[in-house]
This record gives structure tokens, C-alpha cells and sequence, in this order.
């Protein structure tokens, strides 16, 4: 049985309650429509939850329910109080996370309020959870790269967030990708109703493909691009063992390239035996740089008409 249930459950009028905190829940509209139904049949079943701060009835949890009986024109709910300290009742609600499901995502969001809000430290946090500080941490980390527009998306239900979590977040990661370039993707993206292939299709296209593709998505001109990326086969099992070899090595040219414009500006770069070595590097490289470009480039022209 959840915390809920050894609460005494009262009914609250859904006009008075304060939803400050509704912006640090996920939303799903198909989730959501399924419990619309559910409730305009049998009502709503397990109470909403929230803290009492200054006479005003704070939600915490239960905003689906809360938006469905809306919808339905419902006056009330059954309400059950998490206590009258908003860091508690969100600690509360932050240790039943695994009955109640609350997404990594939600976890981070209210742990950043505790933090930066409440003023709690990583090791008060972690010791109120019964959770490692490196656990604690991770997540002010996930809310802390993460900026306000993408988080809007991201919990307003425009993006999906396991393409954000688990395909965009390692683009992060690479050398040359930068926050601004990460949020111009997700806001080209959002609100297309795109399936996490499809998202994982443009991501590839976009960070790793030519400026023309960029600028296709940066348009919103997302159907070429996709049927573009379509034609592009998921492994090079189809090709030729010198085809294949060509095909790593234009993987780790491209890795390198992103790697030395990522390193190349950093300050670290002193030692007089690296000037050295560097310069004769840069030069060899450089002399070469445009029969280089003209061979890619005819590569280039030549995969595009075939």
C-alpha cells in the first residue's frame, strides 16, 4: 500500500489548490487519456497529494488526475496532506518514488528544488533518501546541463524524453557538440509528434551530417531529411571489405577533427616541446589540407548522385 493509504484522504475543491509545482511533472497524453477514461467511469480512486504551506494547499502530486477532473468539470478530489514544510513533503514524496514512478527526470527536478531552493547540501539530501551522494549528484547534474527551454520541452511532453536521456545527452559528450547546438536541435524537433527512431535519425543527420541537412531542420523542413536518412542503411554489412574500411576510416577522421577543434583551445596547451611537435604537425597536415578537401569533396558529389 502507498503512503497514501495510511493518510486520511479528504475532499479539496480542485479551484483552491496551488500547482507551482506542476512544471516538475512529466507530461503524457496517452497515459493521460487512458486515465480520463478510467476516472469519468469510476471516478477518482487514490487522492492527490500536497503540503500545506501558509493556508494554501500546494500540489505535489496526482496533476494528471488533477488535469483529467478538470476536464470532466469535476468540483472536488480526495486530497491526503504530506505535512506543512515543502522540503519534507518533497523528501517524502522523493523516497516512495519507486512505488509512485517518478522518472529520473522528476527525481532530478525536485532534487534541484531542494538544493537551490530549500538550500539542503548534496550530503543532507543523500542522508534524508538513504541515497549515495554520487546518486544525488547525478541528477543536480541532469537538471544542471540541461537548459530552461529544453526542460520545458522535455516535461511539457514535446520531446521524447528517452531519446533526450539515452541518445541526445551522449551527442553532449562529444567533443564540438555545445549546449546551444543540443537546444536548437531539440526545439527544431519538438512538437512533430516524431518517434524515438525518427529522433534518432535527424540527431545523427543533424550533429554529424553537412550544413545543408542542418539548415533542413533548423527550417522544420523534417521530411526530406527523414526519407534522406531512410535511404541510409543501419550497418555497412552490404558493402565490400575495402568499402567497409573506407567507411571506418571516414568515422575516425570525422571523431579526430571534432576531437582537435575540441582540444586546441585549451589553455593547458604550454609546454614548449608541444609547440614544437605541434607545429611540424599542423604543417604537414595543413599542406595537404586542400587536395584533402578537393578528394572529399569529389566523394562527396559522387555518393550524392549515385
Amino acid at each position: 500500500m502507498g503512503a497514501s493509504g495510511h493518510r486520511m484522504a479528504n475532499e479539496v475543491e480542485l479551484a483552491s489548490l496551488d500547482l507551482r509545482y506542476e512544471s516538475f511533472r512529466l507530461k503524457q497524453a496517452a497515459l493521460e487519456e487512458r486515465l480520463l477514461s478510467s476516472i469519468s467511469q469510476r471516478g477518482i480512486e487514490e487522492p492527490l497529494e500536497g503540503v500545506e504551506v501558509k493556508e494554501a494547499q500546494v500540489l505535489l502530486n496526482g496533476f494528471k488526475r488533477y488535469r483529467c477532473a478538470r476536464k470532466l468539470r469535476l468540483a472536488t478530489a480526495p486530497y491526503s496532506s504530506l505535512g506543512q514544510d515543502e522540503a519534507v513533503a518533497i523528501l517524502s514524496l522523493l523516497k516512495i518514488s519507486n512505488n509512485r514512478s517518478l522518472s529520473i527526470l522528476e527525481q532530478a527536478a525536485f532534487i534541484a528544488e531542494l538544493k537551490n531552493g530549500r538550500r539542503l547540501n548534496v550530503a543532507e539530501i543523500a542522508a534524508d533518501l538513504c541515497r549515495s551522494k554520487s546518486w544525488v549528484s547525478m541528477r543536480l547534474g541532469l537538471m544542471a546541463e540541461m537548459s530552461d527551454k529544453v526542460r520545458h520541452q522535455l516535461f511539457a511532453g514535446a520531446f521524447p524524453v528517452y531519446s533526450y536521456m539515452y541518445l541526445i545527452r551522449q551527442f553532449m559528450r562529444m567533443n564540438g557538440v555545445k549546449g546551444e547546438e543540443i537546444e536548437e536541435f531539440v526545439m527544431a524537433v519538438s512538437g512533430h509528434g516524431l518517434s524515438v527512431r525518427e529522433v534518432e535519425q535527424l540527431a545523427h543527420g543533424f550533429f554529424r551530417g553537412p550544413e545543408s541537412f542542418r539548415q533542413e531542420i533548423r527550417q522544420g523542413n523534417l521530411a526530406l531529411p527523414l526519407e534522406r536518412m531512410r535511404q541510409v542503411p543501419r550497418s555497412a554489412d552490404a558493402c565490400s571489405e575495402f568499402e567497409r574500411v573506407l567507411l571506418g576510416d571516414l568515422e575516425l577522421t570525422q571523431k579526430y577533427m571534432q576531437r582537435v577543434m575540441g582540444k586546441s583551445q585549451d589553455p593547458r596547451l604550454q609546454s614548449r616541446a608541444f609547440h614544437a611537435q605541434c607545429h611540424l604537425l599542423t604543417a604537414g597536415i595543413l599542406s595537404r589540407s586542400t587536395a584533402f578537401c578537393h578528394t572529399l569533396r569529389q566523394l562527396h558529389d559522387r555518393n550524392g548522385q549515385a
